[in-house]
Formats: C-alpha cells, structure tokens, sequence
C-alpha cells in the first residue's frame, strides 16, 4: 500500500535541508507538491537533492552521488545560520506564509567532555536546542495564522545514554521536551510533533559509524535512511489530531550489548 499526500500551495522550511536526513525531508516535500526551503550555513553542490533518500541502509558506506546534496526544482535554498538572530531575520522576513517548519539542522562531533573546549559542548547546544527554539518562535506568527505544524527531528541519543556526545544527546533530550511543552503551549493552533530518529544511513554514516555495519544491531536489520524519516514528517506536518507526539523512527531500537554476552541459557 503506497500512502500519498497533497501539499500544493503549502509552504514548508527545512532547516539544514541540503544534506542527509534533511535533503531527504526537502524532497518528498517537494514531490508531494510543496513549495519548499531549506537553509543551511554553506551554498549546497550542484548535486541533486534529495539523493540521500536512496541511501542503501544496509551498508555504512553510501554511494558518492549522495555528498553534498544541493536544492531541485521545488526547493529554494537561503543562506542562514539558525544560531543568529541576524540571519533568522532575513529568513523569516522573506515569507508571507507559512505551514510547515522542520526543524532538521543539528548535529555534533565526538568529543569526550572531559578535557574538551566547553565552546564546543556550548554550540553543541545552541545548534541542536536553543536554535530549534528559536526558529520555531520566529515561526509562529505565521503557522498560527495558517494552521500550521513544526516537527522536531530528535534522536535517540536524547532517550538514551550518549558517551562522546553528551552535550548533544542532553540538548536532544531538551529538545524533545521543548517540543512537548509547544504542542501544549500553542494548542490548537500549532501542532508540535518529534521524529525520534535512531542510527541512520547518510553520506557522513562511515565516518561517524567507523564504516563497520551497524545495521546488525537493530532488530530491523537495518539502519534508517532519509526517506524513512520523511515519510513520517509527511503524515505529522498534514493536518490532523495529533501533537506533542514522539514518532520513533529506530527499526526496533539497539539490540543491548549484554544479549551478545549472556550464555543461551541465560532467561
């Protein structure tokens, strides 16, 4: 059964939309018929977006065409770092409407937190809490106005423990409840909703999963790719009942390490 949805003459930003998950998200927007944002800090590649979505989940390593996705026909790319007010201005100064905000842009390197720069555990938490907080404030007015919807792209580093990237999976872990507290605070206007998104397969999966084959620890046999996540985008930013919801998007979660020691006999 193939699902479909109409978004023509629906506007929709994708934040860090040019690259990964949020290529992915930019494009089945785009497909369904939206007029379509994304905005990231660097000028995309000519690469066509939305590449991502094709990512084989069950390797770590993905196919060169999916680097440095770049904007389509439907999508407009506008420079802007959500960390500055400045260039969250003259994003939001640029539309008249507005139904859709998926707040995508986010991340972080490994580091331990002992012996780190406490800048970098900072911006860690501006990129990936204080900016989707910001960009979904800067939003409202106009989502108010036309009904509209944000969903937040969480991870489970957020829900479970993150050694490496703590900082990051504290601020997802925030930004999970910040978006609890919206769909609450801006009911029935604005529905806020939360893509919980496990190990996932996008051009930096080698690097960041040391190109060993991580798929085998999730029950569904693999990991998720972009066009997993935006599938749920889809139905979440259509109009409907449902906010302050979690989707999670895992395959079934991490197989625990301690099934991998314990004996057979072991109930």
């Amino acid at each position: 059964m193939t699902v479909t949805y109409d978004y023509t003459g629906k506007v929709v930003l994708v934040t860090g939309g040019t690259r990964g998950i949020g290529a992915g998200i930019a494009t089945a927007f785009a497909a369904a018929g939206a007029e379509v944002i994304v905005c990231a800090r660097h000028d995309p590649s000519s690469a066509p977006l939305g590449t991502p979505s094709a990512v084989d989940a069950s390797s770590a390593t993905p196919p060169p065409s999916v680097v440095d996705a770049a904007p389509a026909e439907g999508v407009r790319f506008v420079r802007a770092d959500v960390r500055d007010a400045d260039d969250l201005e003259r994003l939001f100064s640029g539309l008249d409407r507005l139904d859709v905000v998926v707040n995508n842009a986010g991340g972080s390197p490994y580091a331990l937190l002992e012996g780190t720069s406490p800048r970098l555990h900072t911006r860690v938490v501006e990129l990936n809490l204080i900016a989707p907080m910001l960009v979904a404030q800067r939003a409202h007015p106009l989502l108010a106005a036309s009904g509209g919807s944000v969903v937040m792209i969480g991870s489970s580093s957020g829900v479970r423990p993150s050694p490496g990237t703590s900082a990051y999976g504290a601020a997802k872990a925030g930004l999970h409840h910040l978006a609890n507290c919206l769909a609450a605070e801006w009911a029935p206007d604005v529905r806020v909703n939360t893509v919980v998104v496990g190990l996932a397969a996008t051009e930096d999966s080698a690097d960041h999963y040391g190109g060993k084959d991580v798929g085998t620890a999730i029950p569904a046999g693999r990991m998720a790719t972009p066009a997993d996540v935006a599938s749920v985008c889809l139905w979440l930013a259509a109009p409907g009942y449902v906010t302050g919801a979690q989707v999670h998007v895992h395959g079934g979660g991490e197989i625990p390490a301690w099934q991998n020691l314990a004996s057979s006999d072991i109930s």
